[in-house]
């Protein structure tokens, strides 16, 4: 690095200079060796000194940088960067100091920096003129040599002007202002662009170096640089006789004169001339035109060989090379009277768009442009036997031979255009646009004034029918869940190909085209409710439909055919039969004279008639459906009412299958045998291996089976077993177990062939629309569409998008084949359910180890959340072990603490003892329930326990309902359903779940009919932990189930997502 060091007056004089903060930079650019000296110093008024600096020690970046030493010691300097005052500038000082060349002692302040107001106005503004003693010491030479005219600088002598040292290379040592020598410059810059372009010198022989030539400089500045060179006090004289040259401040012009002459015959001359003054060659005259183009004239007079006059004119625009053809013609420039229309039409226009034509003596008027024409190309694209497929239009303005634009006429023809509907602009009309343009449109601007429309000969004609399409619709039986749709349609008695009509409205098209050319909008509501079902069939299975089917399921959309009034066979006997589905699923006024058969021994409710009737109905015409009563209501009781009518009906038919959880699978073989004691119910139990008889074995052993109840586990493993046999029908009971349409459970309960299928469940959505989606598509496929369409359709907007619309839409849908009822809607005699939340505070020790652990799986779990499909195991992990850890610090494997919970619970548990209450206790997590137990057991209270693993279940429930113990404590997927628990009537949640309808289901084994007690719910919730977050969650929850279920509110519930994980990490 530099070390040099500066005289204090030195750096005294650049901070004053510049700044403080500039010398400081300045000193580190110069230190880090950043300042490099560009040539050789040079004279331009002051000694110049050129730097390039980099604009930042270390880097490449390159700025300007000048420094300007005047005779008198003031100094100047500027730099290409935007800073003022500047860091370069004081660098490349210091470098002059530290060269010598610049002298800083204790006259320092003398020099100083010209103020900035003076500079900027001496760079812009020419020298203030003096006396002839003041003026440039420099002139400028003219000579002509060739038929050339050439210039060289000269300097003032002794007794006049001479040649001296002044050449065109060594400009720098001219004694003249830095604006004259920037001119100067100039003009032999010019003349190298003029060698290069010709690739020899100046044609002057042996002087090419001395005098630069004006005939061919290439540039349009010619006439003003000399101008300016003169204004700043540039002599310019002759070479031969020291004559002035003349610079004329008058200008010239080009322009064609055009004379008629009485046999009609044009005559054209192309002239200079000033004004209107023509400039002709005068006798011992020469004319010169100097520039490339010709930017001035030279007008040389010769007295003899010694002397000359030189007058010098510039052109108001520089001449035209088409002119300098015509002005260096010989031949005179006639057009004969019978060549003189041709003339106007093919050469005046052009002629006009490049030069003046003027005509002096008004002998000649040249005649007016004829108005621009808008002209159309319409190119039709015919396919056979289709026909019209597309039509390219081509727009573009046919101005003649003149190409003037008239922005005021050709604005009129285009608003004329524009109010016929069609659009200015390049394009391709597809069909539906095309043939309404070529029908409508086109018509009109063919009578337009100033449009041309050119047409194909295969350009196809059509007209807009007049008469409404006439549709009339039929049905008839297809396969299985479908019916054909036979469409008839004809306009004004032409009848319709249907196949067609069906493509074009199945591929959305607006218009459809007949034979004749008659084409009629497809827009109709006649056909409007055709379209919807065309792109309903084509969503339905996510695949492509070839012909067109209408599900029955799709009762809505058959609703609005008929009310439109086009079905012909209303009286269809199936329509007839579930019409009344669309109007009210829950009250089926047609199917009242459908009784509960004798079998059943049991008096249904009100309800439950309904939706036995409801359930006959679906079966009765082999359409499934969703039973999604509240729980406890009777479910089991309803669809075993229907499979009695069924045995009423058809006695020797095939048996009912009923596929539920492992644990429920006894009760529904004891309920069968309680309410319908005649009928025959088999229980699959172990697989075949382990019962050493094969389905079909078993079942052809026993001829009356009328019910077959497995479990989805040995249903999952046998499919093949159960596909092979023959079904009346399949009821999925607690069908939630087979929401996950990913699971191989689901995907054999599909592809299991039955004429009728039922779902029943009490939370026929947990957590999303796609488990709904999943339900309803094995019972009523078609119905919601295939998984694409409905996450598309549905899903999407009403979870995302909180589309009310179509949520009321999905509603509609549903209705005729998903049937809920809730226990405050129809059982008026249940007792009350109080639910009471108990806020539990941490004890000490534990809240310390509980936030502590909560600060670490925070930033655990917001750092995984944002890629929530690769973290998923991880994230809930987090969360469920502060879950356990909200129960007890050990399930977490910390260090054990007491549990405020087990006390409040033990509390709890000893006061509804002793009053005679009896209690379900439930929990997640089964280590914490066991630890529950325990407690319950150290204070001498009587309890059960059940969990998954629990074998005996039913001799377990039988000792409750029988026995004293009073309190159960059963693990949340234990006692999820199949439990029938009335003769509790407390129940303690231990620990919420963000899933509000798994609660209520263990809740509702106690609150049921058949209970005949207020049943209290307690729900213990560890205060301000993540069990107080999943309570608010759980509200959003329910409230989905609710709207989408029940109907009503607004949306405003999704899946446990990214933000709901956020939320509940707070």
């Amino acid at each position: 690095m530099e070390t040099q060091t500066f005289p204090a007056q030195a750096l005294q004089f650049i901070q004053q200079y510049t700044s403080a903060a500039a010398l400081k930079k300045g000193l580190e650019l110069f230190r880090h060796k950043s300042v490099f000296l560009s040539g050789s110093p040079h004279l331009d008024g002051a000694m110049v000194f050129d730097f390039y600096v980099r604009e930042v020690p270390g880097k490449n970046r390159m700025v300007q940088t000048s420094v300007y030493v005047e005779d008198d010691g003031q100094l100047d300097s500027d730099c290409t960067c935007p800073d003022i005052p500047c860091a370069h500038e004081a660098a490349a000082i210091l470098y002059l100091v530290n060269r010598g060349n610049l002298h800083i002692g204790k006259s320092a302040d003398r020099h100083s920096r010209r103020p900035s107001w003076r500079r900027a106005f001496d760079e812009v503004l020419p020298p203030i003129p003096e006396e002839e003693g003041g003026r440039e010491n420099i002139c400028l030479f003219f000579h002509t040599q060739r038929d050339q005219l050439g210039i060289r600088p000269g300097e003032r002598g002794k007794t006049g002007w001479i040649k001296g040292k002044a050449k065109w290379d060594s400009l720098y040592n001219l004694e003249c202002s830095t604006r004259t020598r920037k001119l100067l410059e100039q003009l032999h810059q010019f003349s190298y662009q003029q060698t290069a372009r010709h690739h020899y010198g100046y044609g002057w022989g042996g002087y090419q170096m001395e005098w630069l030539p004006l005939g061919e400089l290439p540039t349009l500045q010619l006439g003003e640089i000399l101008m300016e060179l003169k204004y700043n006090g540039v002599a310019m004289l002759t070479w031969e006789g020291r004559r002035p040259v003349e610079l004329s401040p008058d200008l010239l012009r080009s322009r064609i004169t055009v004379r008629q002459e009485k046999n009609g015959d044009l005559v054209l001359e192309p002239e200079l001339c000033q004004d209107d003054t023509p400039i002709l060659p005068r006798e011992h005259h020469t004319q010169l035109l100097l520039g490339a183009p010709p930017t001035v004239l030279a007008e040389i007079q010769y007295h003899n060989e010694k002397t000359q006059e030189i007058r010098l004119q510039r052109f108001v625009e520089p001449l035209s090379r088409e002119f300098l053809m015509l002005h260096h013609q010989d031949e005179e420039l006639r057009v004969g009277s019978a060549e003189v229309e041709d003339f106007e039409e093919e050469y005046l226009p052009r002629l006009q768009r490049l030069m003046s034509l003027e005509s002096p003596d008004d002998s000649y008027h040249a005649p007016q442009p004829r108005p621009a024409v808008l002209q159309i190309d319409a190119t039709p694209l015919i396919q056979k036997p289709e026909g019209l497929q597309e039509l390219r239009l081509q727009w573009s303005w046919d101005r003649g031979s003149w190409g003037k634009v008239d922005p005021e006429h050709e604005s009129s023809v285009s608003r004329a255009v524009e109010a016929t509907g069609a659009t200015i602009a390049n394009q391709v009309l597809e069909k539906h646009r095309a043939v309404p343009f070529l029908a409508n449109v086109l018509p009109q601007l063919m009578e337009l004034e100033h449009v041309r429309v050119n047409l194909t000969e295969e350009t196809p004609k059509f007209r807009l029918a007049e008469e409404t399409p006439q549709v009339t619709v039929g049905i008839s039986a297809g396969e299985t869940d479908w019916f054909d749709l036979q469409v008839q349609v004809a306009v004004g008695g032409e009848k319709v190909e249907f196949s067609e009509l069906f493509a074009a409205l199945s591929q959305g098209q607006e218009l459809f085209v007949l034979p004749s050319g008659t084409y009629f909008d497809l827009n109709i509501p006649e056909l409007e409710q055709l379209r919807r079902i065309i792109e309903e069939a084509k969503t339905l299975n996510d695949t492509t439909v070839d012909a067109l089917k209408v599900s029955r399921y799709q009762v809505d959309l058959w609703q609005e055919l008929v009310e439109t009034g086009i079905v012909d066979a209303q009286e269809h006997e199936w329509w007839s039969r579930v019409q009344s589905l669309v109007q009210n699923p829950g009250r089926i006024e047609t199917a009242a004279e459908i009784e509960v058969p004798a079998a059943v021994h049991a008096e249904l409710r009100d309800y439950q008639k309904t939706g036995y009737r409801w359930l006959e109905t679906l079966r009765r015409n082999n359409l499934g459906g969703v039973l999604a009563d509240d729980m406890g209501l009777g479910k089991t009781l309803q669809v075993i009412a229907m499979i009695a009518a069924a045995t009423e009906e058809d006695p020797h038919g095939a048996p009912f299958l009923v596929v539920a959880p492992t644990s429920v699978v006894g009760n529904w073989v004891r309920e069968v045998q309680k309410f319908t004691p005649d009928l025959h119910a088999l229980m699959i139990e172990g697989t075949e291996k382990k019962r050493g008889i094969s389905l079909a074995e078993m079942l052809s052993s026993a001829a009356d089976i009328r019910v077959v109840v497995t479990s989805y586990n040995l249903f999952r493993l046998e499919f093949e077993a159960y596909a092979e046999q023959n079904w009346s029908a399949v009821i999925f009971d607690e069908a939630q177990m087979i929401k996950n349409h990913n699971s191989k459970a689901y995907k054999s309960a599909r592809m299991l062939e039955a004429p009728f299928k039922l779902a029943v469940t009490g939370t026929p959505m947990e957590n999303n629309l796609m488990e709904l989606w999943s339900l309803v598509s094995l019972t009523s496929p078609g119905l919601l569409g295939g998984k694409t369409h409905f996450t598309e359709f549905y899903r999407a907007p009403i979870e995302k998008e909180k589309d009310t619309g179509k949520l009321e839409l999905l509603q509609r849908r549903m209705r005729p084949f998903l049937l809920r009822r809730t226990k405050e809607l129809v059982a008026a005699d249940l007792p009350e359910k109080t639910e009471n939340v108990l806020e539990v505070e941490l004890y000490p020790k534990h809240r310390r180890i509980y936030d502590r652990r909560l600060q670490r799986e925070r930033q655990k779990v917001l750092g995984l959340v944002d890629d929530l499909d690769n973290n998923r195991f991880e994230v809930f992990r987090s969360l469920t072990l502060l879950r356990q850890l909200a129960l007890d610090s050990e399930l977490a494997a910390e260090e054990s603490t007491p549990s405020a919970k087990l006390d409040v619970l033990t509390e709890l548990l000893s006061s509804a003892a002793t009053e005679g209450h009896r209690v379900l206790v439930l929990s997640q997590f089964t280590r914490f329930l066991k630890k529950a137990r325990e407690a319950a057991n150290e204070a001498d209270i009587e309890s059960l326990y059940l969990d998954g693993k629990t074998r005996g279940r039913q001799k377990l429930i039988d000792d409750f309902r029988e026995g004293d113990s009073s309190v159960f404590f059963i693990s949340l997927k234990a006692g999820g359903f199949g439990l029938n628990l009335t003769e509790a009537d407390y129940v303690v949640l231990l620990d919420p779940w963000w899933n509000p309808a798994t609660e209520s289901q263990a809740v509702d084994r106690a609150h049921r009919i058949g209970q005949t007690r207020q049943v209290m719910v307690y729900r213990l919730v560890a205060k301000d932990t993540i069990e107080s977050k999943v309570m608010e969650l759980k509200k959003t929850k329910a409230a989905l189930f609710d709207l989408v279920l029940e109907g009503g509110g607004s949306v405003e519930a999704d899946g446990l997502g990214i933000d709901e994980i956020r939320a509940l990490m707070e």
